[in-house]
């Protein structure tokens, strides 16, 4: 490519960020980095009614926290800001008027009430209101009024928007990186306004100007958006200006049915839609998530590499991604997936940095434990854990001996003449002086074989015993960490107690 690719994720401020808008960022990042390009941050903040406050802060950090930061934006200017529209209001009025005097827009001073009004006579016959070639010269604009009238009308402030002059009897030939072809009649589109009477423009507008500035070459967004692209593309060629290539995204659906996730499906279900946490919604990060595995299924809901491979790591992103290999159709959330990514990049890190996050997940439950035996405790259950949260409900018993013991299995490992048995290996355990998990197992094997034991009758009501339950990693690997100590004061509580 001759020119530098650059591309822009443009979010307006209006409240969290959706994990769809998340993969928009995540596609830009990928497309931009595959070529060496820039991705740039803009906040589309030109809606001022519809502002929330801690937005904006939001979306960065979530970018920052999936490792996909922006190259340019507020708080890291570059030579094309500012990076928040309502700070570029000022830009946006005389390129609307560039417009009219190219006879690409008009003014248009219809009223709200009149225009409620021709909606509804519309609907009563069964029809749709649509503001364009077919009735503006009807209406009260600067095409259908003299320019005395028009310039009367401004000087005594009444209200106006500039509306664009859609054209008539036109067929436009549009390109999609993702979806070819597309075919539009131009006698179906409306007049879009695009310059509002509170002297704001409105997305339309300040979009592409906005592109045009910032020296936009790719446009990837969601494809909510395609409608929209008739109107853009006209807007580029009636400044004269080349558009840039566009890619719309396949819409994240529900996990079951048809429809676009929302905030609601993930409260239904359990499980997030928002990359952080938001007033009482929680986010991935809070949920537990890696951030990598976040990014990895993200990537692959509605794009896909050609082959076998499920785990990615950001780098690997950046090598495969290619626009041309997402799909049209919309992509199904799968939450279950989404769960066995994070299980993966969990097995992926290192036994000494997972064993910091779990270090500070014991503090919660008051247990104190040096570095090195979290670090052993949790190479032994790690492999059973789906989240960093998950270690504690599978490895409390290495921290602290069982205060009850699983009532099922109680019953059914709990018999005549175990408590005389695990007396027994209490006391084959005194003899042991180096007390790891080969040279247990080496010892207890031995006895029950000399005692013509099963293994049944022994090994269950240990676990038992050591455990509290049946569960757990390999039971002498639990009792070489715990300790000799350890061990035999269970077995002899237990044997107290049950």
């Amino acid at each position: 490519m001759s020119q530098k690719v650059r591309v822009r994720f443009a979010p307006s401020p209006t409240g969290p960020l959706h994990i769809g808008g998340l993969r928009t960022a995540l596609f830009n990042y990928l497309f931009a980095k595959k070529n060496g390009g820039d991705f740039v941050l803009r906040i589309e903040d030109t809606d001022q009614n519809r502002f929330v406050e801690g937005a904006e802060e939001y979306i960065i950090e979530a970018l920052n926290w999936c490792g996909i930061p922006f190259d340019e934006g507020p708080g890291k200017e570059g030579d094309f800001g500012p990076y928040r529209q309502s700070e570029r209001k000022q830009l946006y009025k005389s390129y609307a008027l560039d417009l009219i005097e190219k006879g690409k827009a008009y003014y248009a001073f219809d009223s709200a009430e009149t225009l409620d009004h021709h909606r509804k006579d519309h609907e009563a016959k069964g029809k749709t209101f649509i503001y364009n070639w077919h009735n503006r010269l009807k209406l009260t604009n600067s095409l259908s009024l003299s320019n005395e009238e028009v310039k009367e009308k401004i000087a005594a402030g009444e209200d106006y928007v500039i509306r664009f002059k859609s054209p008539e009897n036109e067929e436009l030939i549009l390109n999609d990186i993702i979806r070819g072809e597309i075919k539009i009649d131009t006698n179906i589109l409306d007049d879009k306004v695009l310059f509002k009477s509170d002297g704001m423009p409105t997305y339309h507008l300040a979009n592409i100007v906005d592109d045009h500035q910032m020296q936009i070459t790719h446009v990837i967004r969601g494809e909510e958006w395609l409608p929209s692209l008739a109107l853009h593309k006209l807007l580029y060629d009636a400044f004269g200006w080349d558009a840039p290539e566009f890619a719309h995204l396949p819409l994240i659906m529900k996990p079951v049915g048809k429809g676009k996730l929302s905030k609601r499906d993930g409260e239904r279900g359990g499980f997030p839609v928002f990359p952080l946490t938001w007033n009482q919604s929680e986010g991935y990060r809070e949920a537990g998530f890696f951030p990598e595995a976040v990014v990895n299924f993200l990537a692959l809901l509605g794009w896909n590499p050609g082959t076998e491979q499920e785990i990615f790591s950001l780098e690997e992103l950046v090598d495969t991604f290619t626009l041309e290999r997402v799909n049209k159709s919309g992509a199904r959330f799968d939450p279950e997936k989404n769960n066995w990514y994070n299980q993966q990049w969990l097995q992926r890190k290192s036994d000494v940095e997972l064993a910091t996050m779990f270090a500070a997940e014991l503090k919660k439950e008051e247990v104190s434990a040096g570095p090195d035996y979290i670090e052993k405790v949790v190479s032994a259950i790690k492999e059973r854990a789906t989240f960093v949260k998950d270690f504690w409900d599978l490895s409390d018993y290495f921290f602290q001996a069982p205060s009850t013991y699983n009532e099922k299995a109680v019953k059914k490992q709990w018999k005549e003449g175990t408590p005389e048995i695990m007396e027994e290996v209490a006391s084959i355990l005194t003899t042991i002086d180096d007390f790891d998990s080969e040279k247990i197992e080496e010892t207890v094997k031995a006895w029950i074989g000399e005692k013509e034991l099963s293994f049944g009758k022994v090994m269950p009501p240990l676990r038992l015993v050591i455990v509290g339950d049946m569960k757990g990693p390999h039971l002498f690997d639990i009792m070489g960490l715990i300790g000799k100590e350890e061990s035999i004061n269970r077995i002899k509580t237990a044997i107290a107690q049950l």
